[in-house]
This record gives structure tokens, C-alpha cells and sequence, in this order.
């Protein structure tokens, strides 16, 4: 039987969140207002952190922003973000653990609640073929409306994510002989609870705390790069 790998993105496969340091990006290059973007970057960051985070109001907020520039304009800030941001956080240790599983020939997705403007290039450099994330709505030209299509894909919403897209390929997670999935947060427990291999990547306190009760094994990607 075929095997499946998953993972999260943001402090999983990379040491950073993405999401995050875009709008800090966006405010260092003078794209956004930076003292009302950062303060309002910071408290949805706190409130995800604690777990209180409304992910519609949030992902609303992003996309707004994302809203704001013509498709052209974003995606050249998207490249300068990429080499100055992204780059430096893609790490030896995450492509060795990616690579354990394509030698497998394992079915490998990153699944993330960060939208898929901000993520699909860095799933690209990390060599990842299939990524599941909040998806934008787009306009005829391709601009981002700001709004949200679907549910996001965080907590039980990655569960939803994974079997829609599994179920367009007619199958189902039993189907796999094992299923993993990586993640450093206590928000993604439902979908962690629902595969053969959780794996605690550079756990959260919560979800250490979580993965020992429940016997899970625990990593550390970063520690020593």
C-alpha cells in the first residue's frame, strides 16, 4: 500500500512564520503602514500562539492586505520576500526529512494555514509538489479580491482539507499504509490525531506536553543548524 507524508509549514518545515514575516516584510520595504500593520500583525500572531485566534478574521485581514496591490506589484514583492526572507530559512534538516520520504515514495502535501499566495513558492523551493492552504479569491485579472474561499485550513480545518483533496482522488486516509504529519503547533492536534504517525516537529509547549501524554515521538529539526 501506498504510504502518505504531511506537513506543517511554518515552524515545522521552516524555523520561521511565514505568514508573520511577510507582514513584517511588507512593512520594512514601506508597502503597508508599518506602525498600525505591525501592531495588528502582532496581536493576530499572539492570539495564534495562545490558540484564541479567529482564523476567518485573520485570513480576512491578510487577504485585504494582499487586496491592496495589483497582481504584478505583489508577486514582484513575493520574489524580493523569497530571497531575503525565505531563502535563509530553508534548512538542510528539512530537506533531509522531506527526502526520507521521497525516497520512500511516500505521497508528500504541506498543509498550512497561511494562504497559498504566500505559501505555493516556498513549497516550490522546498521541492514539494502538493500543498493544501488557505486559498484567496481571484478576479478575472488574477488580483486578490480579499476574500477567503471555503474554510481555512487550520485546526479541525485541515482534517476537511486533507480528505476533500484526498476524496478527488478517490481515496480516503485508511487507504495509505501509513499516514504522517508533522507540525510544531497544538492547533493542528485534530488532523495529528487522525494519522497513523503524529510527529511533535519543534513542539510547541502545549503540544510537547500533549505528545508526551499520548506517547508521541518528538523532534527537533533546528537545533543544531
Amino acid at each position: 500500500m501506498p504510504n502518505i507524508a504531511l506537513f506543517d509549514l511554518d515552524h515545522t518545515l521552516i524555523p520561521i512564520d511565514s505568514d508573520y514575516e511577510w507582514g513584517q516584510f511588507l512593512c520594512r520595504v514601506g508597502a503597508v503602514d508599518a506602525e498600525a500593520f505591525a501592531k495588528r500583525n502582532a496581536d493576530f500572531f499572539a492570539q495564534y500562539q495562545a490558540g484564541t485566534l479567529d482564523p476567518v478574521e485573520y485570513l480576512e485581514f491578510a487577504l485585504g492586505t494582499l487586496a491592496q496591490f495589483p497582481r504584478k506589484k505583489i508577486d514582484e514583492l513575493h520574489q524580493q520576500f523569497m530571497q531575503e526572507v525565505i531563502q535563509p530559512a530553508l534548512l538542510p534538516a528539512a530537506f533531509d526529512l522531506l527526502k526520507k520520504h521521497q525516497d520512500q515514495e511516500d505521497l508528500i502535501a504541506i498543509i498550512t494555514a497561511t494562504n497559498r499566495f504566500v505559501t505555493a513558492p516556498i513549497a516550490q523551493a522546498l521541492g514539494v509538489p502538493h500543498l493544501l492552504a488557505a486559498e484567496p479569491e481571484l478576479d478575472a485579472a488574477n488580483n486578490i479580491t480579499g476574500k477567503l474561499l471555503g474554510v481555512p485550513t487550520s485546526g479541525a480545518g485541515k482534517v476537511i482539507h486533507l480528505q476533500d483533496w484526498l476524496a478527488k482522488q478517490e481515496k480516503q486516509l485508511s487507504d495509505f499504509g501509513s499516514s504522517h504529519f508533522y507540525s510544531d503547533s497544538h492547533n493542528d492536534i485534530p488532523l495529528l490525531e487522525v494519522v497513523t504517525h503524529p510527529v511533535a516537529t519543534n513542539p510547541n509547549a502545549r503540544l510537547s506536553a500533549h505528545a508526551l501524554a499520548k506517547g508521541w515521538p518528538q523532534i527537533q529539526l533546528f537545533d543544531k543548524q
